[in-house]
Order: C-alpha cells, then sequence, then structure tokens
C-alpha cells in the first residue's frame, strides 16, 4: 500500500507538493519522494510489498523523461517481465511496479485493460509533455481528482490531500483513464454483454477454480502476510484456501468483536482452530468504539451509515495489527455480497431486478465496502488485498444467469456455499452459516451504543431541522445519520457529493422500504444474530 499525488502545474511548487503528500504518511510510512515532471510534480509516500530494496522507490522513470507513480499491485507480473527484457528493457528493481512504463511504451492507453491489477496511477509521457491517470475497474486502490486555482488537474490516494489546492474534488471513476482533458471508460466489469449457459455444477466448478487462483495471486508478497477473519462465509473461505495453499507454516489470522456480545469471535475462533491459523482475538468496548469514530470518518472521507459502521471494528482491529504485529499485508473477503447477493437480495422481485442490483452495487463498490476494506486498513499503514474482486472472478460471477445466483435455495450465495462444499476446507456449519453484517456480527451493541450515542447529540424537536441544511444531497434521515454528517462536514466542508447516496436495501422491493440499512431489521435475518 502506497500514496500518491500527481499535480499538472508547477505553479503549486514542491514544498506544497510534499506538504499535501505527508498527509497521506500512514499510506506510506516507508520513504517518500517527490519529483518535478514536465510542468508539474509527482510524489510518492511507500510502504515496501514487493521488491523491499531502496530500487523500488518511485517515481519510477526513463531515459526519455518519462515517469509514473502507482498504489497497486500487478499480479503474475514476472512472465510478463521476462517477456519485456527479451523485447530489451531492462530493471532495476524487483517490484511489480517499474513494469509499467515499459508497457505504456508498447501498448499507450490500450495496457490499462490488458492489467491484471489493483492499482491507481499518474504517469507523465514526455514526448507529448501530458499527464495520464488511471484507476482499476473496481476502484479497489483509491484516487482522487481535482482543481487548482489555475484550472490545472490534480490527482491524490486520498481526497484530503487535495483539500488545500484544490476545488470539486471527486472520486476518479473506476475502469477510466484520463488523458488530454478527457475520462474514458477502457473496462465496466457491470456491464455483461452475454450470460453464459453455464448450468449449476459447471459454474459452482468455475467458481470455485477462479476464487483460489484469485486468492493465490494474492499470496505473493516479500512482506509479512496476515487475514482478517470474521467467521463469516466469505472471510473464512479466503483463510481456509490460503491455509491450503500455504502449508509450510500457519497462516495468522485476526478477529474482532465488542466485550459483551460479540457474535464474530466464536465462529472466528472455530474456523481458526479447523484450519489451524495463528488466531489473535481482539476485544473492544464502547468507549473505543466512541472515540474512534471520528478518526474513522476522517480517514473514510464518508457519511455513510453502513460504512461507518462496518469501519469502526475494522480500524481498531488493524490498528492493534499494527501496533503489536509485523504485517504489512492482509487479506480480507469483501465484495462476495455484492456478487452473489445479500440478505436483502432475497426480496428480488425478479431475476432481472437481481441482476440490475448487483451492477449498480458492483459500479458503487468504490464509494462504500472497498473504501472501507482501503481507509480501514491503509489508515495503519497496511497493505489490503481483496481476492473476490480478482477482475477475472468478478467477469465470470456477472456473467452467470441470475436464476442461478438467486436465493431459490433458501441458503443466501449457495453458489458460493455449495462450490466449496466438496473440499471440506471448512466445517459444514461455518460453510452454510448465515449472513451477518460485520457491523453487527462485532456485537449487536456496537450498532446500538452508536445510536444511542446520537440520541443524546440531538433532541427530538431539533434534530430534523439541522438535517435540513444538508437537504441538498444526501439528506440525513436519522440522528446517527445526522451525527456522521455533521462529522463528515467538519472535516470535508461542502464535499458530499464525493458520496453518491447512504447504501441502503433496495426500497422499491417489497419487504425493503426499511430505514436502517443494517440487515437486523430485515425480516429474513433469521439465524444471523446467533
Amino acid at each position: 500500500m502506497c500514496g500518491i499525488v500527481g499535480f499538472t502545474s508547477t505553479e503549486i511548487g514542491k514544498e506544497k507538493c510534499l506538504r499535501q503528500l505527508a498527509i497521506l504518511h500512514h499510506r506510506g510510512p516507508d520513504m517518500t519522494r517527490c519529483m518535478q515532471v514536465g510542468k508539474g510534480f509527482l510524489g510518492f509516500v511507500r510502504l515496501a510489498i514487493m521488491g523491499l530494496s531502496p530500487e523500488g522507490m518511485q517515481p519510477f522513470c526513463d531515459k526519455d523523461g518519462d515517469a509514473v507513480v502507482c498504489n497497486g499491485e500487478l499480479y503474475g507480473f514476472r512472465p510478463l517481465k521476462q517477456e519485456l527484457i527479451e523485447k530489451g528493457y531492462t530493471f532495476q528493481s524487483e517490484s511489480d511496479c517499474e513494469l509499467l512504463l515499459p508497457l505504456w511504451k508498447e501498448y499507450g492507453t490500450d495496457m490499462f485493460a490488458r492489467l491484471d491489477a489493483e492499482y491507481a496511477l499518474v504517469l507523465y509521457d514526455a514526448a507529448t509533455d501530458s499527464f495520464v491517470a488511471a484507476r482499476d475497474p473496481i476502484g479497489i486502490r483509491p484516487l482522487f481528482y481535482g482543481y487548482a486555482q489555475d484550472g490545472s488537474i490534480a490527482f491524490a490516494s486520498e481526497a484530503k490531500a487535495l483539500l488545500e489546492v484544490c476545488h470539486d474534488i471527486m472520486p476518479f471513476p473506476p475502469g477510466h483513464y484520463y488523458k488530454d482533458g478527457q475520462f474514458v471508460c477502457y473496462r465496466d466489469l457491470s456491464k455483461v454483454g452475454h450470460f453464459c449457459e453455464d448450468d449449476l455444477e459447471t459454474a459452482c466448478s468455475k467458481i470455485h477454480d477462479k476464487l483460489i487462483c484469485g486468492i493465490e495471486k494474492r499470496l505473493d508478497a516479500d512482506a509479512p502476510l496476515g487475514f482478517l477473519l470474521s467467521g463469516g462465509l466469505d472471510s473464512s473461505l479466503v483463510c481456509a484456501v490460503a491455509q491450503r495453499l500455504m502449508p509450510q507454516k500457519p497462516i495468522r489470522t485476526f478477529a474482532i468483536g465488542m466485550q459483551k456480545d460479540a457474535i464474530d469471535l466464536k465462529y472466528a475462533r472455530q474456523v481458526a482452530d479447523f484450519i489451524g491459523s495463528e488466531h489473535t482475538e481482539v476485544i473492544i468496548t464502547r468507549e473505543q468504539v466512541l472515540k474512534a469514530l471520528p478518526k474513522v470518518i476522517f480517514q473514510l472521507e464518508t457519511f455513510d451509515i453502513t460504512t461507518i459502521r462496518a469501519s469502526i471494528g475494522m480500524y481498531l482491529l488493524c490498528q492493534a495489527i499494527h501496533q503489536n504485529t509485523d504485517i504489512r499485508v492482509l487479506l480480507t473477503g469483501e465484495i462476495s455480497d455484492e456478487l452473489f447477493g445479500y440478505k436483502y437480495t432475497d426480496f428480488a422481485p425478479s431475476a432481472q431486478a437481481f441482476q440490475q442490483e448487483a451492477e449498480k452495487r458492483l459500479r458503487e463498490l468504490y464509494c462504500y465496502d472497498v473504501l472501507r476494506a482501503d481507509r480501514c486498513i491503509s489508515g495503519n499503514s497496511i497493505e489490503g488485498r481483496v481476492p473476490f474482486g480478482d477482475l477475472d472472478f468478478v467477469e465470470y460471477v456477472m456473467s452467470v444467469s441470475p436464476e442461478l445466483k438467486m436465493n431459490r435455495y433458501n441458503k443466501g450465495k449457495y453458489l458460493l456455499r455449495h462450490a466449496f462444499e466438496k473440499d471440506a476446507l471448512l466445517p459444514e456449519s461455518i460453510l452454510m452459516r448465515e449472513k451477518a453484517a460485520f457491523s453487527d456480527a462485532v456485537g449487536h451493541s456496537m450498532v446500538d451504543e452508536l445510536k444511542a450515542y446520537a440520541e443524546t447529540v440531538y433532541a427530538d424537536d431539533e434534530w430534523q431541522k439541522i438535517a435540513e441544511k444538508y437537504a441538498y444531497h444526501a439528506k440525513p434521515f436519522t440522528k446517527e445519520s445526522l451525527l456522521y454528517r455533521e462529522i463528515f462536514e467538519k472535516y470535508y466542508p461542502g464535499m458530499a457529493r464525493m458520496v453518491p447516496d447512504f447504501w441502503m436495501p433496495n426500497r422499491e422491493w417489497e419487504g425493503c422500504d426499511v430505514q436502517d440499512p443494517s440487515a437486523r431489521v430485515l425480516a429474513n435475518y433469521g439465524a444471523s444474530g446467533i
């Protein structure tokens, strides 16, 4: 995990560039560098993961004057590197990102669609004296852009690094590149040209193999690895597969829960004991949750209820990992819900509606679960990797007939569960365990305490009047949502449009017109909270 900035005008000055870059220090505490290139600056803060030597420091430059900064991982880069060596390119480090300039020389903007990567980059092309920026198709790695006083565009890994120099700061759209003043879509994973005709067993077999491949790719690191384990299906599968792929020593797993009613901890412990991982539990209190709230919102750059609730436990867990271990890479289980369905998608009125919802959620992932995973982990100087976000895996699952993915089996995410039934990687009770939202599974009391705290901040007869201030975009609709919005506005005044809206179940569906995003309020929550 690293942090990048790119200013396309020298008017900002190197000193100012370094000050803005320092705001991203948490993303890359190992080394900092800012370099003038052409009429602008590229800056980089490094967390060394691949190619740990000083030669892996960015910006990477070549003899023609091209330069690039990239926060990302290029999977399967070694065979690609060998191909480039055979074409006459030379390399100074073991860093995967050093391949980017040779790839630019070979393919230009066509290279973005060729990358099997999660990345955000800014590149200076000396031949045209211009800057190019790009982001991976899901938006796993963050990138923002804004416009400086002189009208020039600027880029940074987080919006907070552009606050003092830019206006109209917005997320860089995933699956796009920026060149010559235009944003161009090079890959949209949410659009399915045609659905494959695979039957249930064929689809499950491919899901099985593609997920294992996605996990295996993400085990490649020159720095120590760890795994977030909730005891739910998604993170448990990632951990179980990884342990089988790395039998030489136990993987290190981490779980978190509230002091009085943690749901996740017992299930995470069952998984850890079953797969034989080296397991650590972190217990948190009401006081820690409330104290962390402003810091978490500052890190997240959002006011979304679901994202904030789920981030507090995740942030505190990653903080404990950073403070007490040498781990620099964490694998997580995000993105599965958007692909296979969540509690509320059981209410989808048709297969077409299910698919449309999946497409919407996938397009917006970078604003919600993917944002949470990045900020909670990078905010504690660790890199996050998301196997369920493997591009080949996502593309295939999106192409599976929605008739197969809908809950016709009295068990959500049945395809994913069935795909791994024969492997005996997990206890049957875990493989078939009902879904529980992470914020709830940390402990129902955590969400309850946040709501109760919001009740003490606003009187019943005043909160709605205060909420009217924000009626122009995503108006708060509960005291809790107003509390989060006001903390957000303190740090990011007038920047609410960075967030599309509140993540909520599809209120147009019968059974989903609710006032709280938690699955706890849905009629089918059932055994999820047990």
